[in-house]
């Protein structure tokens, strides 16, 4: 194992904020909607005409978060591609199983077949970029970002890898979310549902980063001595919660984050950017984003009577996911 330093040289997001920028630090677009899908920008300086016409959604945007982000790093190409994804290209599995529903087995286009797996992102990435690295692609529900950064981590402290891009990409239709709220998995109380597509480069060079990453750990099923013990090498003045209006799991977050951490404040952003499987990658986008421009915005922080203009030194990402998988991601300036 080696002690090599991890950056956060890069990280861009398409979402329902405006996409491949940070206006939602100083101009957040607020929705009252329960569900809403991503805001796109133009995809034709990424993919042609002709390949977007095969290409679903997600498959655009990750393309878009991916090719911004790696030039943004200053890398020509990365080392390993890591992406996590909730349920893949559900777009395309939606249209596979309507048409074999409507048609039967005969005819049918294996476009949207192929285009469904989860590891086309990271394939389809990888061949836009003519990357021939270690390529894996991370299934794991709310824990997908999580495991995929969990591995950059473990290959970056083997020295196997000085740079990696890591992704996560999910996107909801309609008949996706009236599935999800009806099995009780999202749409509960005051949450918001959303689609995240966010990439983040990782380095082992300081040269223009956004942060350091300082620190990670995953749990399952960890009690609460445990989390207390763990919770203890991750301090931080600022602790940026998945806090999401799911009532619920807002007051056991809450409780969690008071036992853990003291009297850190807490920082929120699933009202901005909805709720999603990778939604954590966005927690991770975001607080590199605060740590670079040196602030936390008024309208990130859980109780508007902790705001402080006091430029941040760490933020701490406390991802929760289902009460049984826990990632503590410790991001310094």
């Amino acid at each position: 194992m080696t002690n090599k330093e991890i950056y956060v040289l890069s990280a861009k997001q398409v979402s329902i904020q405006q996409p491949l920028c940070e206006d939602w630090m100083t101009q957040p677009i607020v929705y009252q909607e329960p569900f809403v899908r991503s805001i796109d920008p133009s995809f034709k300086d990424y993919v042609s005409p002709i390949e977007a016409r095969r290409m679903g959604k997600i498959l655009k945007r990750a393309l878009a978060t991916s090719k911004e982000a790696v030039k943004a790093s200053g890398l020509d190409t990365v080392d390993a591609i890591i992406t996590g994804t909730g349920y893949g290209c559900i777009e395309n599995t939606e249209f596979f199983l309507d048409k074999l529903s409507k048609e039967g087995e005969q005819l049918l286009s294996p476009t949207y077949f192929m285009q469904s797996t989860h590891n086309t992102i990271s394939s389809l990435v990888a061949i836009q970029t003519k990357n021939h690295g270690y390529n894996a692609t991370y299934a794991h529900k709310g824990i997908s970002f999580d495991s995929a950064l969990q591995d950059a981590w473990m290959q970056f402290r083997l020295g196997k890898i000085s740079s990696a891009l890591i992704g996560g990409h999910d996107e909801m239709t309609e008949t996706f979310y009236n599935i999800l709220k009806k099995g009780g998995v999202m749409g509960h109380d005051d949450e918001m549902c959303g689609e995240a597509a966010v990439s983040v480069v990782l380095g082992d060079k300081s040269d223009n980063a956004l942060c350091k990453l300082m620190n990670f750990k995953m749990l399952h099923q960890p009690t609460m001595d445990v989390l207390k013990e763990v919770a203890a090498g991750f301090q931080a003045d600022f602790v940026l919660t998945g806090i999401s209006g799911n009532h619920k799991n807002d007051e056991a977050y809450l409780k969690e984050c008071k036992e853990m951490f003291g009297d850190s404040k807490l920082l929120r952003y699933k009202h901005l950017f909805g709720e999603s499987f990778t939604a954590s990658g966005i927690g991770v986008y975001v607080a590199a984003q605060c740590l670079k421009a040196g602030y936390v915005p008024r309208h990130l922080f859980v109780n508007d009577k902790d705001f402080t203009d006091k430029k941040p030194g760490n933020i701490l990402i406390f991802n929760r996911s289902n009460g049984t998988n826990y990632s503590l991601t410790l991001l310094e300036a």
